[in-house]
């Protein structure tokens, strides 16, 4: 029998679980990072740059949490600020102009919830990636590695692919946020997980997603392996597509239109 919901989402937010930069080191190579959002400061939370994937160059950015208490700390546990997000934005628009394609790994319980980070236009930052994203002129690939928290994994995630692992969750708020809200209580997260509909299961019933990758062999090198090929092999099905942003454009319509509505409209 298959974990509950909330045993997913325990899974997801396990500190065991490999982190955005152990994807990036075991997937790609000659990676080189980039700092700042060229207004503000360079946020811990968001990493990214420029490597390759196969011997192809990329852009590939992750959402990083650390592993220690240290490295949890000074990423804010993976919970990134308005810089990090315009940060993000910046490299999408360098990968847009020298024709890289955008890989992202997204592992969030939400954008960071503070005075200076609202004050810093965190709502606008989000805003301006969905915007940007869906008009951006280079496939992109996110695949949500644990949490996937709100509109702060959502601004990493408007692209022609998105992939999950099958222990992570996507959802708009936590079970415990979402108990508060409903029932004043977030003691009911458990209920408020089932009912969210935000396992990676759910997400492609829902098409939300385009694929559930298995975790039989998570942290391994076969399974770094046979996710850099999946990758590779992908982007380059996106590679050179001239209804690229039209079809980004549809996908996103199609998302939790039931299946038999989208068997009429075919």
């Amino acid at each position: 029998m298959g974990m509950t919901a909330y045993k997913t989402v325990k899974t997801a937010r396990s500190s065991k679980r490999p982190t955005g930069l152990d994807y990036i080191n075991q997937i790609f190579t000659d990676f080189f990072e980039l700092h700042g959002d060229r207004r503000f400061a360079d946020d811990g939370a968001v990493v990214g740059g420029v490597a390759l994937l196969e011997g192809k160059p990329v852009t590939v950015i992750a959402i990083e949490k650390g592993h220690t208490t240290k490295e949890h700390m000074a990423r804010a546990f993976g919970a990134p600020h308005p810089e990090g997000y315009r940060k993000a934005l910046r490299l999408m628009k360098q990968a847009e102009k020298f024709h890289r394609p955008v890989v992202c790994f997204i592992d969030t319980s939400g954008a960071y919830c503070g005075i200076g980070a609202e004050e810093r236009g965190q709502g606008q930052a989000i805003a301006e990636n969905l915007m940007e994203m869906m008009t951006l002129r280079t496939p992109i690939l996110s695949v949500l590695i644990g949490e996937g928290g709100s509109g702060g994994a959502l601004a990493l995630a408007v692209a022609d692919r998105v992939w999950m692992l099958e222990n992570a969750v996507y959802s708009v708020i936590s079970p415990e946020g979402c108990a508060s809200i409903l029932w004043k209580d977030a003691n009911q997260a458990e209920e408020a997980a089932k009912n969210l509909k935000l396992t990676a299961q759910d997400a492609l019933t829902l098409s939300v997603i385009e694929r559930m990758i298995s975790e039989g062999n998570l942290g391994q090198p076969s399974f770094y392996a046979g996710l850099r090929k999946q990758l590779s092999q992908e982007l380059g099905r996106l590679a050179n597509n001239e209804q690229l942003l039209q079809q980004r454009y549809e996908r996103f319509r199609r998302i939790g239109v039931p299946a038999q509505q989208k068997d009429s409209k075919a």
